[in-house]
């Protein structure tokens, strides 16, 4: 982080020696002559000890509404008396500006300190970050001054400790517990060798030798009956050793690692961390590359404890500590597969990411940010996990496609089975999804196979007002014409949404006959569904059910991938059986193999 610091000497208008210590600091000598006021001196970046600019204004305060707004420009206020004058010292207390340092200034005049006086004053004064006493004379602790202003800036207390309770603030244990759960990267609840060398060179650049980490933890056992378990540092060992950092006036420690993990100087996660700068160019989508795929997965495992592949809700709940909220609803149930308890599959897991990295990608950002993904993948940003496709119109002028996301919108008259046709998707049947139709979802994302290649299908059910579809409603790979074959007027409007707004577009679209299981009715319109798809060279209605005893079958869901990937294919391609049995057959050899490659996996873990 880039600091340019502002700094003010300032005190009543008694002589202590405040432009004394500037032109001390400046020179490196005693100055003969000591102006009343020294003009505003700027110390570059590559003379300091933190590496930042720091510009000196030297201030003689006379309490006025000009002289506050002067002073509330400063990041820190240097309060100089005289040790050798007990009004100067008397003066400080009547002064309580953020942040403060007090300076005792010629300290080569007497024998004696002035602490005994400053403390109770320092007390009273949380803003108060030290107490330096210094000659401006003989040098004495002149640079040490101007390092613990820098430092009241770059590393202030205030955020960290309370004084008063001898304790750190929650907001500063808060961002330390999430650190603790970002570096401890088996789940197990303590950091050992390996977690802490990760963590230490994250922080710090360079690992401990192997006695070094045994004396980090001889000094939590000593202090500590619980801070270190089965040789690894516990949350409270952790907490405690920043808590000495910061008692010690090592404040830098914990600031080094609280900005490392994303943190400002108010401990909330940055915006420049949160949301890194990612442009997408128009008709560009967003997904996820394959080691953000891996990065998630091992979240993943990290916390599916029980290994059943599934995450229950006190495992997500786990998973989702590290964030100030929950970021997903109880619609994700019926957005993702679950398995028969409800709880969200591995599969789901990655089908959810997938999803908002499509639809939001600065919440993707976001989320990968509360995890950690820069910082355990050593990367400059969450940038790093996104992949820009290029511009559709690249595709249909190549006729292929690099992406793997494919959106398909559903769209029909109230009624006509929209719903289920999301869920079937799911593996659910009417029965089941009749159950979770509580937490309604308007999108469903799941795997399918084309040519043994695993991608991904995004369904969306577009709410039906016909006067009133978005840019958004209508942009899609694929669209999906749903209707009830039982109700005689549901057809109609499948009929005019087409005509209106599909009939001269190059996006595929399938009509789905759904409800097959009913008594088919004669519908009202000019046209039969048949008759509409032959006028207008479309594939023949699909005949669709979820009113089934096992999982409905997924073999539109592949039709509709396909269509998506080769927008350029002629309806007379998609017609030919040859093409559908080959691009099936792909998927099934493909599902099967990768099932038995995940088992193996799993017994693997």
């Amino acid at each position: 982080k880039i600091f340019e610091i502002k700094m003010k000497i300032l005190i009543k208008p008694i002589t202590v020696g405040k432009t004394s210590l500037i032109m001390s600091l400046v020179s490196e000598e005693f100055p003969d002559e000591v102006p009343l006021r020294a003009e505003e001196i700027t110390i570059p970046a590559d003379v300091t000890p933190e590496r930042v600019p720091t510009h000196i204004f030297d201030f003689i305060v006379l309490f006025t509404s000009l002289v506050f707004s002067l002073l509330a420009q400063a990041n820190v206020i240097c309060i100089v008396y005289s040790v050798n004058n007990k009004k100067s010292i008397e003066k400080v207390s009547l002064v309580s500006l953020v942040p403060l340092i007090l300076v005792g200034n010629k300290s080569d005049l007497v024998e004696h300190s002035s602490m005994e006086t400053i403390l109770p004053i320092m007390n009273q004064f949380s803003e108060i970050e030290t107490c330096v006493e210094c000659s401006a004379k003989n040098l004495k602790n002149i640079s040490e001054l101007f390092y613990y202003a820098q430092k009241a800036v770059l590393h202030p207390t205030g955020p960290l400790y309370s004084p008063e309770e001898k304790e750190m603030k929650p907001p500063c244990i808060r961002a330390l517990t999430r650190i603790f759960k970002l570096s401890d990267l088996d789940n197990d609840g303590i950091l050992n060798d390996n977690e802490l060398n990760f963590f230490q060179r994250t922080c710090f650049n360079i690992p401990l030798a192997p006695q070094a980490l045994e004396d980090v933890k001889n000094v939590v056992r000593k202090n500590m009956s619980d801070g270190v378990k089965d040789n690894g540092l516990t949350l409270k060992g952790f907490l405690f050793l920043h808590t000495l950092f910061i008692q010690r006036g090592r404040h830098e420690t914990t600031w080094t690692v609280l900005r490392r993990f994303g943190h400002d100087d108010d401990l909330e996660l940055t915006q420049e961390y949160l949301f890194p700068l990612l442009k997408i160019p128009p008709d560009c989508t967003t997904e996820l590359n394959h080691n953000a795929y891996l990065f998630l997965q091992s979240v993943f495992d990290k916390h599916d404890k029980d290994r059943d592949c599934a995450l229950s809700p006190d495992e997500l709940k786990d998973l989702f500590k590290v964030f100030p909220y929950m970021p997903w609803g109880p619609d994700v149930n019926n957005t993702v597969c679950t398995n028969e308890q409800g709880w969200i599959t591995y599969q789901g897991y990655l089908s959810q990411w997938t999803l908002t990295t499509y639809l939001d990608v600065q919440r993707c950002l976001e989320y990968l940010g509360y995890l950690g993904y820069s910082i355990i993948q050593e990367q400059e940003s969450q940038a790093a996990a996104i992949t820009i496709t290029r511009n559709k119109r690249i595709d249909l002028q190549k006729k292929q496609t690099q992406r793997s996301v494919f959106r398909c919108n559903v769209l029909g008259a109230r009624g006509s089975g929209k719903s289920g046709f999301l869920q079937a998707f799911l593996g659910r049947n009417l029965a089941v999804s009749t159950d979770a139709s509580q937490d309604h979802s308007y999108y469903a994302i799941s795997t399918t196979y084309v040519y043994g290649q695993e991608k991904y299908l995004l369904l969306h059910e577009v709410l039906p007002d016909f006067e009133f579809l978005s840019e958004a409603d209508l942009a899609c790979d694929v669209v999906c014409l749903v209707y009830d074959i039982s109700n005689p007027r549901s057809f109609e409007y499948c009929a005019k949404v087409y005509k209106k707004h599909f009939l001269d577009s190059k996006t595929p679209c399938v009509i789905i006959a759904a409800k097959s299981d009913l008594h088919e009715a004669r519908q009202y319109y000019s046209l039969s569904p048949l008759d509409f798809c032959r006028k207008h060279k479309l594939h023949p209605p699909q005949m669709f059910t979820c009113n089934t005893d096992e999982a409905p079958s997924k073999d539109i869901y592949t039709k509709l991938t396909t269509m998506a990937m080769y927008p350029h294919m002629t309806q007379a391609d998609l017609k030919n059986s040859t093409f559908w049995l080959r691009a099936s057959v792909g998927a099934t050899v493909f599902a099967v193999l990768g099932f038995a490659m995940y088992k193996a996996l799993l017994k693997q873990r």
